[in-house]
């Protein structure tokens, strides 16, 4: 793959395409296309290590290479039951107990991928940048291009934009009945999701999927 100078990579968990849980996720974003836009735009996910862009030089490959690097040290781990939750306003799938080995994961690809990534721009610290960011969160950003990293991360998998309260009272009990026969099925984190946005203003998309370690006997 040939990535142009425009192109962003984010390192993501997101499930299988087979998985009941991302047939819901389109079924939702499909049902509910005011609302979702963003969403859509970024493809159903968790952030792990958030869209950047690569430093000048760095190719696919090194890409690639160090999501296996990272993903050959994480082995699988089932994910919590998850649930729909209201965060700041967005509804997202949370998970419903602390999950220290997705902390871990998390922390993982923060570190192991940033020497791909490219500083951002004053632009972009700028959108960041917003009001309500805690000191960790500011020093993550200067540090890491990014505000939720370490301690200040958080799962979450979004399923829509900021709603106002007649919206929120209507869509959580409707995400919370969709999603409930594809968040009662156990599942596990078992690979390391590679996205896409080959230029500005184009979706991401999903392009490889890195399998985790198997677990240690």
């Amino acid at each position: 793959m040939i990535l142009g100078d425009d192109a962003r990579v984010a390192l993501y968990y997101a499930p299988a395409s087979d998985d009941p849980l991302a047939q819901a996720a389109a079924t939702w974003y499909a049902a509910y296309p005011a609302v979702t836009e963003d969403a859509r735009h970024y493809g159903f996910h968790a952030t792990l290590k958030p869209p950047m862009r690569l430093r000048p030089g760095v190719t696919w490959q090194d890409v690639l290479a160090a999501a296996e690097a990272i993903a050959a040290a994480v082995p699988r781990f089932p994910l919590p039951p998850l649930m729909v939750a209201d965060i700041l306003g967005f509804l997202a799938l949370r998970e419903t107990s602390p999950c220290p080995p997705l902390q871990a994961f998390a922390d993982a690809c923060i570190a192991g991928a940033d020497h791909l990534r490219a500083p951002p721009d004053a632009a972009e610290l700028a959108r960041r940048r917003h009001a309500g960011l805690s000191a960790a969160a500011r020093a993550n950003l200067l540090r890491w291009g990014y505000p939720y990293a370490f301690a200040t991360w958080f799962f979450h998998m979004t399923l829509t934009r900021r709603l106002d309260a007649m919206e929120a009272a209507t869509l959580q009990p409707a995400a919370a009945a969709h999603f409930a026969a594809a968040l009662a099925e156990p599942r596990a984190v078992a690979a390391l999701s590679l996205f896409v946005q080959p230029a500005a203003g184009e979706p991401f998309r999903a392009v490889e999927r890195v399998p985790l370690a198997d677990p240690a006997d």
